[in-house]
């Protein structure tokens, strides 16, 4: 009788403790889901995301892929040291209102562009009625080529496409267009000679000129 209650005592007891266990392993399982759906969320460094694996890094965001490098406009850089033209000799039609104008009085273009490189110590009326002087004689080509070279020296301009003086002898009224593009696509307005330019430039109205150190030759 004895040895029966005793047997049915450690049945309970066993019971009672097999009952524990399983609590005990219930709630550290629960514990363990918790700590990582809050590691899975946070990540951690405790950042909104998926977390890594322990013992590996945390994956870091993809760097923005660099930003292409453009060319600045108008400037081409040679090896040389030299720019290239914003616009080609035979672009006349790129300002169509200038090219009718150097057709029918090249000294009027030519004066306006004396006047800007010669930083307004040449009058654009004394050196378009000296041109037009000289055009009577065939040798205008030789004055304008000067201001050509000058105007090249001033901004490191390219030698192209051949020597200022074949270009003005062959192409006078086409140089005359380039030029004056050139100028004008350096922030210069033409038809207001260098002294309003620069008062303007002072003023804040328009971008100041690029006016580059003349290059040896």
């Amino acid at each position: 009788m004895m040895i029966l209650i005793y047997e049915i005592k450690e049945q309970k007891s066993t019971k009672q403790d097999l009952e524990a266990a399983i609590a005990d392993q219930l709630i550290s399982v629960a514990e363990m889901n918790h700590s990582h759906s809050e590691h899975e969320v946070y990540g951690a460094d405790r950042h909104v995301g998926h977390a890594s694996a322990p013992g590996f890094p945390n994956p870091s965001p993809a760097a923005p892929p660099p930003a292409p490098a453009y060319a600045a406009p108008y400037f081409v850089q040679f090896g040389g040291g030299t720019r290239r033209w914003s616009t080609g000799l035979c672009h006349c039609c790129d300002d169509a209102a200038n090219c009718l104008i150097t057709c029918c009085c090249p000294c009027i273009t030519f004066g306006q562009i004396a006047e800007i490189v010669s930083k307004g110590s040449s009058n654009c009326a004394v050196s378009g009625a000296l041109y037009a002087l000289l055009c009577l004689t065939g040798l205008a080509c030789l004055y304008s080529c000067a201001y050509r070279s000058r105007m090249r020296a001033q901004y490191d301009l390219e030698d192209a496409p051949c020597v200022d003086c074949l270009v003005h002898v062959f192409c006078e009224g086409c140089s005359l267009c380039q030029e004056y593009r050139e100028l004008k696509n350096r922030g210069f307005d033409m038809g207001i000679g260098w002294e309003a330019n620069v008062d303007r430039q002072r003023r804040g109205i328009t971008l100041p000129p690029v006016v580059a150190q003349g290059m040896t030759r």
